[in-house]
């Protein structure tokens, strides 16, 4: 089965052509481009130059200033937008659950299909995106690429991701923010079990100019846990056991101060105006592009 099946069918794909991302608030590195319009009417006057990016049309350099300055320009036109697209994976081991029964419902192959379906959004609006897995072996790359020839290649890579070990988030998005390059519409998608937390790495890239949407994936029974009795729980990430009695009372508990956790996140995402989405994995999850961030004006 080719790799652009496995993530995206066909049907949906022809979904994801129909809308582009969409940043509102990016406040550095915002520039004039190529992008796909969605307006009617979109000028073709000649409006300013930029530097060249792999996946550019070459039917758009300017060969005259490249004969005289030996480097690669792209020519703009007017009324034409660009927009750097960030999208950071979480692939620590918390983010590979469930691993039996319902594989569907896997939080890995949820966040893996979303985050190939934004980039296949990205792609074909003529973005310039970047892509990043974090984990405790740090970020793994790919990108800068622009153009839907890039689609298979983006595709691959996604499928080809894996979970392992603890993702130190606050140190991830840090790093990130350093490598990334021109600033500007930075997804982030998580099940935020980072044991040093978050804010730090929020806050390094709001301070750089990003504009920032955390997508928060949890599976079905970390809402509401499905188990009971006395039992001994391994955690997928350090393989440390604890022992616990799971009663009605601790049940309830448990999801009091899950709920509380989210609200905090909500919280703290409001007060530095980024997007918070939380969502489930027994949801359709393009209906977190075509429904959740169209809602939040991230998607048109």
């Amino acid at each position: 089965m080719p790799e652009e099946s496995l993530l995206l069918d066909e049907k949906t794909r022809r979904k994801l052509e129909q809308v582009m991302l969409s940043a509102s608030r990016v406040r550095a590195g915002a520039m004039k481009g190529e992008r796909r319009s969605i307006k009617r009417g979109t000028s073709i006057e000649f409006a300013d130059y930029r530097n060249y990016v792999q996946g550019d049309d070459l039917r758009r350099l300017d060969w005259n200033i490249y004969g005289r300055l030996d480097r690669p320009y792209i020519k703009l036109l007017e009324d034409e937008e660009d927009l750097a697209v960030h999208l950071v994976l979480d692939t620590s081991a918390s983010m590979d659950w469930p691993q039996e029964g319902e594989r569907d419902q896997n939080k890995l192959l949820f966040a893996k299909r979303l985050f190939a379906g934004l980039a296949y959004v990205s792609l074909a609006s003529n973005d310039r995106l970047m892509l990043a897995a974090v984990n405790a072996q740090g970020l793994d790359h790919f990108g800068p690429v622009r153009g839907r020839g890039h689609g298979v290649r983006m595709l691959r890579y996604a499928h080809n991701l894996k979970a392992s070990g603890v993702t130190d988030l606050n140190a991830a998005l840090k790093d990130y923010s350093l490598r990334a390059g021109r600033p500007g519409l930075c997804l982030v998608i998580s099940d935020m079990f980072s044991p040093t937390g978050y804010l730090e790495g929020v806050n390094t890239l709001l301070g750089k100019g990003f504009e920032v949407a955390l997508i928060q994936v949890l599976s079905p029974d970390e809402i509401e846990p499905p188990l009971g009795g006395d039992l001994r729980l391994i955690d997928v990430e350090t393989s440390e056991p604890q022992e616990v009695t799971i009663d009605a009372g601790m049940r309830d508990l448990y999801v009091r101060r899950r709920e509380a956790w989210q609200e905090s996140i909500r919280a703290e995402c409001v007060r530095r105006r980024v997007h918070y989405i939380p969502v489930v994995t027994d949801t359709a999850w393009e209906k977190v592009i075509l429904y959740d961030m169209r809602r939040l004006g991230l998607v048109k």
